[in-house]
């Protein structure tokens, strides 16, 4: 990372750990359900019952998207498709029972990833990470044109 600045250098590689950690997690999940399936899957629980298009626009992906990664995992019982009641031509995707305890497992994984590096600090070093972390989605999220952790984030 040669010519970047040590803080940006310093998040460049916090990002590949972040993203690391992320791609491990979605290894809870069942064997077959792909990275892409549990993304969705997380970001529908996270929205509750939405229109497929609205699942789309909060992910950054086509509605043809969400109609492929849907259709695997209806077969396998984790989201069901309904309709909109004011608008029947409006269909509806949500998170079932099934695809709840997919989410959980994988965020649940995460979490103990997240946990274990944060124990390798000392307290007050992992206090100071907490505050800074907290300042870094608040700056993220009051920038226009930088990405945040909205719902569509994995």
């Amino acid at each position: 990372m040669q010519g970047l600045p040590d803080d940006v250098a310093g998040l460049e590689r916090l990002t590949r750990v972040l993203v690391a950690v992320a791609w491990d997690s979605a290894h809870a999940a069942p064997r077959g359900v792909t990275f892409p399936q549990v993304r969705l899957l997380v970001v529908l629980d996270s929205l509750g019952r939405v229109p497929c298009s609205r699942l789309a626009e909060a992910m950054g992906v086509n509605a043809s998207s969400v109609t492929r990664l849907a259709d695997k995992l209806e077969a396998h019982g984790y989201v069901v498709r309904g309709e909109d009641e004011h608008r029947r031509t409006v269909v509806t995707i949500e998170v079932t029972a099934a695809g709840r305890e997919v989410v959980a497992g994988v965020v649940e994984r995460r979490h103990h990833a997240l946990s274990e590096l944060l124990a390798e600090l000392p307290a007050e070093r992992s206090q100071a990470v907490a505050m800074a972390v907290r300042d870094l989605v608040a700056a993220a999220e009051a920038a226009p044109g930088v990405p945040t952790a909205g719902p569509g984030r994995l």
